[in-house]
Order: C-alpha cells, then structure tokens, then sequence
C-alpha cells in the first residue's frame, strides 16, 4: 500500500542504545507506521531517516520519545526536517564510521529469561551451550574494543558465525539480530577444563566434571565475564578455610552465589527493592541480612550480620550452579591487594597456588571488570563498588563540562573518571593501587576510556597526598594543566554532583585517611563548600598515629595512646581488658615515639577513632583487611539501645573542634561497670550521630544553610548513617547520601572532575 510522503525527518538518537535491539525496534516501529528509511549505528549513537505522512512520522517521534525500548537509555534526540528522497522501504544499514565519538558502550547484563529458557531447553539447538545471549543480554563492555559496537570490534571478531547464527543475525524479526556475540556450540566460544598445571583434561561434560570436583571440596578458578572467580562449596567449611588460607584473606568476607531468589530468601532477609535488584540486569553482590543459622560455612563472612549474595549472570553460572546443587563461594580470582586476574595464562602463573583446577573458556577478555558491589537503605539502592553492569554507564549531569577532565582518583578503592559534554564516564573499580599490577590497571583503563570515548583531557585532577600513586601518575602527565583536589572537599562534592545540588551545602566527611591542607591526616571533618571553594568549620580534635600506616593496621596503639593522653601513667590503674592485655614491651616503643614524635602522624580522622574503640572494647586490635575494626564494632551494636555519651566541643573564630576526652572516659567507666560492649558500640554510635547533629545545627545558625551531604567510606556503616540521618531530617535539614557512586574513595574521582571544571571555569587556579 502506497502513502503519499509529506515528511522526512533526519534523526540522531544519543544514548545508550547500541547493542541492545535498539535498530530491530526502530525498525519494527517504522513498519508499523509505514514509513520509509533507515536506521544505522554510528559513533555518536543510532541514527535514522524516515519519511511518510505528517501524522505517521509525528506518532513514530512521539513512542520513540515515551515509550523507548526497556533496556535503552535515551539522553536526547535530535530531528531536522528534510526534503523527502523517495525511499522505497525501510531497512536497517551497516554501521556508519566517523571520526567523532561520543555514543555509549552497554555495560554486561545478566542473562535474560528468554535465553535461560532456552538453555535448559533439551530441545532448543542451545540447549546447555554456556555462551547463550541476545541482543537483550551478554557481554559488552568486557569485550569491547572499538566503537562502534560491531562484532568485528568486539573479541567475539574472531569466532565466524554458522549458517543458522548468520541468519538469526541478520533476521530484523529475531531477537538476535546483531546480536553481536551472537554464537552457538557449532560456531562460538567453548569451555575447557584445567588441571591445577594448566593442562587442558580429557573430560566428556567440563560443566558436569567441574560439579563434582567443588563438591569434592576443591577450588576451582572459573573464568567469567570481566575476570576470574574462585569458586568452592559454600556449605563446605574445610574448603572454604582452605580458600582463604590460600588466597591470604584471613576475615574479609566472600561474596557467595545462589541459584534463585527462593535460596536467598532461606538464608537472607530481602524486600521487594532487594529482590528486585538481584534479580536485574545489573546483578550486582548485595549486602543483605543474615537469617539465624544460614546454610553455609561459618568462616564465608566470619562476624559478620551481612551476606555479600548475588545470582548467576551468566549462562555458565546457571549451569554450575544447577549441575552442582551448591551455593558457592564465588570471589575474586587474585591475591589479596592485586587486580582480579582476567587473562588464562596469568591465572594459571598467579593462582597457581590457590586454585586446584580451571574452568577456562576462549572468549578473550579484553578489559577487567570485577563485580559490583550494592544495597538497598531508606528504600534506594547505594552502590558500594561501581564495576560489572554499571561501568561505563556515564553519569549524566545538567550542566555541560566546558573542559575534558581526568579526575585520578584515590589510592584506596581506585576510580577514574573522564568528562565530556555533559557525561561523565566513571570507570569501573581498579583496586588498591598498593602494587605495580594494579597501577598498569589504571593506565590501561584510562587508554581504554579515552580511545573508545573519544576523549582527550585537557585538565587532570588528583588528590593532594603527595605520596599518592594516583596523584604521582597524574603529575608525570604532560601538556595537560594539573589541580591538586583535597580530599574531603571531593566527598562532599561528589555527593553534590551525584544529587545534582548546585546551592552550598554543610558537608560532614567521615573517613579513614585524607591528605588535609595543613599536612596532618584528616577524616571527621565539616565543610561549609560549593564546586568552587571550601572552609574547614570544624573536626575532630587531633590525636597521634603512632607508626603512621602500622597505626591503621594495629588500632590498639591508637587506641593506647588515646587512653596514655587521657591517664599518663595511671591508664594501668584502670581496670579493663584492654589495659590488662597490653604488651608493656610494645608500649614502651610505642609511647617513646609519641612523646619524642618519631614516625608519628596526628589525625582528625573519624575512621580511626572508631577502630581504637573497637580495640578497646577488645572487638579488634589487629587488622587483617581495610575498615574490619569499624565493621566489627558495628555489627555488635545493639539496635535497641537508644543511650549516649557526655561529650565536649571547643568553640573559637567561629569553629568547632570535637574533644574526645571526655567521650572516652565515659566509654571506659562503662567498660569498668560492666556494660556490655553491645551496648556500649550502640552508645557510642548514638554519641558520633548526636555530635554530628549539634555541629549541624551550629552551621545552620551561623551561615543559614539547611543541605547536608554525607560522605566518606564510614557512612556505609548502616547503623551509623540510619541514626544520623533521621536526627537531621528531624531537625529540618534536608539530607544527601550517595546513590550512583559510592560513598567510599570510589566515588572520589566524580568530586575531583566536577571541582577542577569549576576551578578553571572561574580562572582558577592561576
């Protein structure tokens, strides 16, 4: 049936919507309000031409616009009207190539129920083929070397398609169509199984081989989408014990995966929004409530009251976890402090000593991306580690970027950023960067981002710490302008710009260790701050760390010397564990260097005080991974206590400083009553969210602002945060905590971007 053409309109659709069916839609769209064009991939996103009646195309516009595919993310679209051209038929074209690059590339997503289906299907020609996907599911970003999202610039390029795969590729109908790891047993990728020498093994099934080895109770090194897992029987005690003696993790927790929500409820408390993001495309490890006695190893989150869960998000994983009947251990392939290992014969060299087999594939990995970490507070989700699933997703901000920004990050938690327009690309989580594997992670992550965004920094923001390896690899940078960033100004700030405030708020950073303007460690601090300056209105009053970062890892010297401030000599006369159990010969050393300040740093740092109450409630002492005395001293809170602490605060020049003097003894006279340390870690947390208030209200009354933001890894301590917040919105205060980026050093780098655009917008610094 013939139409007369009265329209054609040219339209560009930036977004994310490369690889996710968004040309079949269009398409199908198209033919339903029978018009004439097409619709291709290009570097800037989707673009298409259409022509037929006014109404028609006007009815096409307007669905694209409100009812967009589910799994796209459309930012804008841009039509101008042209001289129809007498189109014959609309079709879907090959990917158009330009110079210019700006279009988004789709983070992983979890496999869709389509493809499980269709995987445990005995009829279905996929039937148990562990590389099943679609254009609504699979690998992307991990496999993404190029833009445009075409096979031939993916690592799936080298795996030609057989004759039923090309068809369904090319089939507009099909849900495959350009698909681009569209693959099959016949034509695709295939697993192998390793010894623990990396030899490949004779095996007739490698899925059914591999389940009866983890429950034999052994390890097993399973390649993934973005890297490695090791994996073993999470009911399993001796191998779970054997895990973390291989892999030098003594206490930290291990993320498990389940096969369904139906085992998460078992073992776990989960609402609707938890079920919901565990069951999304995201996937991410949630944080959720242990039930009393879960069916797993004791030593998989030793004294903890959360699970790190998640289910299966890949074809792999649904059939491990079903050949098995396990839950299983599913953590990190690396050592402890190095990157995840995602390349096979560097799993084979480094985890030679922890893994006892490999469960391999030959799909390349071409960039890592560890799992991502989230929960669900006040009924949002907070991400806690920003990796699989969300990284690259840019974070979209109202106002445009007038420069390109590298924002380096932190040492801790390591994330890079890089602006252009109004996107911020976040990157996924590189780690610690305490060792040479994760450093080249970093630069090869930033060559990664700027080539496939398109972006050259002009402007490269770093963190003020001299000793910071971020910061010493942004200064070794050339012909690009460098600002140093303090570290809590970024907090606060990236939890402005993750709210997109543009007003001055009260900022309240709580953290471990961040490099101050005076030289001294800061990490209790209150800021009065916009994107452009900040004042420091008050902290914790400063106390000694003595050896520096031996102080971090051994909280009982601070804690030591905390109690040798407040008593002298006369602490021994106090009658609590702590003092009784102190080394005498360590002490000794360890006061020495504070009263003749050898190797000692003074700090403000919230972080730190909460890890020597924790080591002198006798909670932790000793440290085996980063925050574990804080953690610790939360999870024996009790919640129904609702007492505090007498406290002090010393006022002048319109500052306040917190004294901690006071606060302590109290703590001590009712370690010496007898109290119990539940109720004693609850009082104290109740005392930190009262002090944190009071200092607020202080603000307000000075300067008339009403906006808090918090940030700093000590609000992922729950009970904390529930406590602070509800006082502050009690008190009229509106309140802003982080949803898009982590409150930790993770989200750092999105404060440091959007400072340093603003710093050099108002021609600073000079």
């Amino acid at each position: 049936m013939s139409t007369t053409v009265e329209s054609r309109l040219k339209i560009n659709i930036r977004g994310l919507v490369q690889g996710i069916g968004f040309r079949p839609y269009i398409y199908s769209l198209a033919k339903e309000h029978n018009l004439k064009g097409f619709v291709l991939n290009n570097s800037d996103g989707v673009y298409l031409e259409i022509e037929g009646t006014n109404n028609d195309v006007r009815i096409f516009l307007n669905s694209v616009r409100e009812n967009p595919l589910p799994q796209a993310d459309v930012f804008d679209i841009l039509t101008e009207q042209a001289v129809p051209a007498g189109y014959r038929d609309f079709e879907i074209r090959l990917s158009e190539h330009q110079d210019k690059k700006s279009v988004p590339v789709s983070a992983e997503r979890a496999t869709c129920d389509e493809c499980v289906r269709e995987l445990f299907d005995p009829d279905n020609r996929r039937y148990e083929y562990p590389f099943i996907n679609c254009t609504h599911c699979g690998p992307r970003f991990s496999i993404v070397r190029e833009i445009p999202y075409d096979r031939i610039n993916t690592t799936m390029s080298e795996f030609v398609m057989c004759e039923d795969c090309s068809r369904e590729y090319k089939d507009p109908s099909d849900r495959r169509f350009h698909a681009q790891p569209n693959a099959c047993e016949v034509c695709g990728p295939q697993l192998s199984l390793l010894n623990g020498e990396g030899r490949a093994m004779a095996v007739n099934d490698v899925i059914a081989e591999s389940s009866r080895l983890l429950k034999d109770g052994y390890v097993i090194s399973v390649k993934g989408l973005g890297g490695y897992h090791l994996a073993c029987d999470a009911s399993n005690q001796d191998a779970v014990s054997k895990l973390r003696t291989r892999k030098y993790r003594e206490y930290k927790p291990f993320a498990i995966m389940v096969k369904d929500i139906t085992t998460v409820k078992d073992m776990c408390h989960v609402n609707r929004k938890e079920e919901d993001l565990l069951k999304g495309v995201k996937r991410p490890i949630v944080l959720l409530k242990k039930r009393n006695n879960p069916r797993i190893a004791m030593d998989v989150a030793p004294n903890q009251n959360y699970l790190g869960v998640m289910l299966p998000y890949t074809p792999l994983h649904h059939l491990l976890l079903e050949k098995s009947g396990l839950m299983l251990v599913m953590t990190s392939a690396n050592i402890s402090s190095e990157p995840i290992v995602y390349e096979e014969d560097e799993a084979v060299k480094r985890l030679r000593d922890i893994a006892d087999f490999y469960l391999v594939h030959n799909r390349e990995i071409h960039i890592r991306t560890d799992d991502s970490v989230s929960r669900i507070w006040n009924d949002e989700e907070i991400v806690i580690r920003r990796s699989r699933g969300y990284a690259p997703l840019p974070i979209l901000m109202k106002k445009t970027f007038t420069n390109n920004v590298l924002a380096c990050g932190a040492d801790l938690k390591n994330v890079f950023c890089l602006t252009k327009d109004n996107h911020v690309y976040v990157s996924h989580h590189i780690g610690d960067l305490d060792n040479v594997e994760t450093l080249t992670s970093l630069t090869e992550g930033i060559s990664h981002y700027k080539r496939i965004f398109d972006i050259e920094p002009s402007i490269v923001a770093c963190d003020l710490h001299p000793h910071y390896v971020s910061s010493k690899f942004a200064r070794s940078l050339s012909d690009v302008r460098k600002i140093g960033i303090q570290h809590h100004y970024a907090h606060i700030v990236s939890c402005m710009a993750d709210n997109e405030i543009e007003q001055q708020v009260i900022g309240i950073a709580f953290d471990g260790t961040g490099y101050g303007t005076d030289g001294n460690i800061w990490g209790g601090e209150f800021l009065v701050c916009d994107y452009e300056h900040f004042e420091r209105v008050a902290h914790i009053e400063y106390f000694p760390l003595p050896g520096g970062d031996h102080a971090i890892a051994e909280p009982w010297r601070t804690a030591a010397s905390l109690l040798n401030r407040m008593y002298g000599d006369h602490m021994f006369q106090r009658n609590i564990d702590f003092i009784k159990q102190l080394d005498t010969d360590k002490w000794k050393i360890i006061r020495h260097m504070t009263e003749k300040n050898i190797n000692l740093s003074l700090t403000s740092s919230m972080g730190r005080l909460f890890d020597a109450v924790s080591a002198i409630l006798g909670v932790r002492g000793t440290i085996y991974y980063e925050g574990q005395a804080a953690i610790e001293l939360e999870m024996i809170a009790d919640p129904d206590e609702s007492g505090e602490y007498a406290f002090d605060l010393k006022e002048g020049d319109g500052k306040k400083e917190i004294l901690l003097s006071r606060l302590m003894n109290e703590i001590i006279k009712d370690i010496e009553s007898g109290i119990g340390t539940d109720r004693i870690s609850a009082k104290f947390h109740n005392t930190i969210a009262t002090i944190a208030l009071e200092i607020s209200l202080f603000i307000r009354d000075l300067n008339g602002i009403n906006s808090v933001c918090l940030s700093g890894g000590v609000f992922q301590n729950i009970f904390l945060l529930d406590r602070l917040y509800k006082k502050l919105k009690d008190n009229g205060f509106n309140v802003y905590t982080h949803h898009r980026v982590p409150t930790n050093d993770g989200g750092i780098a999105l404060g440091q971007a959007v400072i340093a655009n603003a710093l050099i917008e108002k021609g600073e610094p000079r």
